[in-house]
């Protein structure tokens, strides 16, 4: 007996994120229902389903993080805590119906464009399926990095990420080790210094931190943001200004607008007044320019150093041992616990997406983009490869709200399918001219970005690609709402 073909969908979105449930409402409203939503984990919401740290919880306003079409007026705080970010992709899912596209537990193995039959052929944990559009909506905060240090596999004790946070580990009285010290750390060691009997933090290097306007919205607030006309409109504008002048403006602007110079200051005053110690101050402070690396916001994470049982290690890591820590300096830091708070595969080649994805002439995405530089178009397209699109692909991306990032993508995939929708074309691609005149117009703005600044080569940061690159869209958050809604369609070829 033949083996049945395998299920085809019109559409199937990789990442059940607020990627994929964004892009899956927009498709739907322009009455696109022919949607399967893939995840491999057991719920919605992405790097909110995976990441339950302690300390968990946004670094920008709720007010911004959030859909401009489906804002809450329900969150607790300025700065809403992860189970609050997961309720919200459940609420979204039921609000607007999306049970019937997901399919949990489920992770995509590999992808390949049959240009014969026009269609995508998808290997996945539970068997093959089909699809005549497929759209990657896989974030990159989603696959742990783990450290290349000797010995990780030989610990002893136990060893987790914090983006697999192992809640049946008790902390309490145990000798912790935290390896990292980026936005993740920043949120987890203050939580758990109190439980532990000694918490060593290996540092490679410092974070700019500043204060965080984290506030409670008590009832009153909450009252306000929902029956009060305005209220809800302005919280969110402000909160879309505070958002665009920290980041956009004077990360890609920082030639005409060099204000990221205040900001040291005063996060050099912040360590100052958080820190007793001098050296410690001195070790805690970067030595690269503000805006090289993700800066974080957080109000106890620099004072939990003044702790007689919290030690900052920077020297660096020989070796990981069964009992602990070796530093290159010969002291070796023994541990019950080891957490990894090493962020995520952003750029890596295994990242973008997870899964070998080959077009129809045989090309791997992958080795496209390791051997040529990232390159797309408005982080979207990429010439190429007909019939597929991302959400958060390279130089798409300006720094402001994720949720804006993904409205904007929505738009511009929604507006590729219903014109070919209306052509009745099988096939739509962008071309390589579109492709390269976006590329030109956003690297001839690299020269006014702060991460041209010298200091920048010391950040470790994870903005940077092994080529040296920042795959950023260099430009304002309303110059990118813009182009992704009024992009001339010839940019892109349709054929039936």
């Amino acid at each position: 007996m033949a083996d049945p073909s395998p299920a085809h969908y019109e559409i199937v979105i990789v990442g059940a994120g607020f990627s994929g449930l964004g892009t899956t409402i927009a498709l739907k409203e322009a009455g696109f229902n022919d949607i399967l939503v893939i995840d491999d984990a057991a719920g919605p919401g992405g790097t909110w389903q995976w990441n339950t740290y302690p300390g968990v919880a946004v670094d920008i306003p709720s007010f911004s993080y959030q859909f401009s079409f489906a804002q809450r007026s329900t969150w607790s705080r300025s700065y809403a805590p992860g189970s609050e970010l997961r309720n919200y992709a459940s609420q979204i899912v039921r609000d607007y119906s999306l049970g019937g596209h997901l399919q949990f537990n489920t992770r995509v193995q590999s992808a390949a464009f049959d240009g014969d039959d026009r269609t995508w052929r998808i290997e996945t944990s539970r068997g093959p399926i089909t699809c005549s559009w497929l759209i990657h909506a896989g974030g990159p905060l989603s696959q742990p990095k783990l450290p290349d240090i000797d010995g990780i596999d030989t610990f002893a004790g136990h060893t987790m990420h914090t983006s697999r946070w192992d809640h049946d580990v008790d902390l309490t009285d145990k000798r912790v080790g935290v390896i990292g010290t980026g936005a993740t750390a920043v949120q987890v060691i203050p939580e758990i210094a109190p439980l532990t009997s000694a918490l060593t933090v290996f540092q490679r290097t410092p974070i700019w931190c500043l204060p965080k306007p984290d506030f409670p919205i008590g009832r009153p607030g909450r009252a306000a943001l929902s029956a009060v006309p305005g209220v809800g409109r302005l919280a969110r504008l402000a909160s879309q200004t505070f958002v665009e002048a920290t980041f956009p403006v004077l990360a890609h602007f920082h030639g005409w607008i060099p204000a990221t110079g205040l900001l040291e200051t005063a996060a050099r005053q912040y360590v100052n007044t958080q820190v007793n110690d001098p050296e410690l101050r001195r070790k805690l402070t970067p030595s690269y320019a503000l805006g090289c690396k993700r800066p974080s916001f957080h109000n106890s994470y620099l004072s939990t150093f003044n702790r007689d049982d919290v030690t900052l290690e920077t020297n660096s890591i020989e070796r990981i041992t069964p009992n602990g820590v070796r530093t290159a300096a010969g002291d070796e830091h023994e541990l019950d616990v080891l957490i990894l708070a090493t962020g995520f595969k952003v750029t890596d080649r295994d990242a973008l997406p997870t899964y070998a994805l080959t077009s129809h002439d045989g090309s791997d995405l992958a080795s496209h983009w390791e051997d040529n530089r990232f390159h797309s178009y408005q982080g979207v397209s990429t010439a190429g490869f007909p019939n597929f699109f991302t959400i958060f692909g390279p130089y798409g991306y300006n720094g402001a709200s994720f949720f804006t990032l993904v409205e904007n993508s929505a738009a511009h995939v929604v507006r590729v399918l219903e014109e070919a929708r209306r052509r009745e074309a099988t096939v739509a691609e962008v071309t390589p001219d579109a492709q390269e005149h976006y590329m030109d117009s956003i690297l001839a703005r690299g020269h006014l970005q702060v991460f041209t600044d010298p200091t920048c080569s010391s950040a470790n940061s994870y903005y940077f690609t092994k080529q040296g690159d920042v795959p950023f869209r260099a430009a304002t958050t309303l110059e990118s709402a813009w182009q992704s809604r009024r992009f001339d369609l010839a940019h892109y070829t349709f054929t039936n």
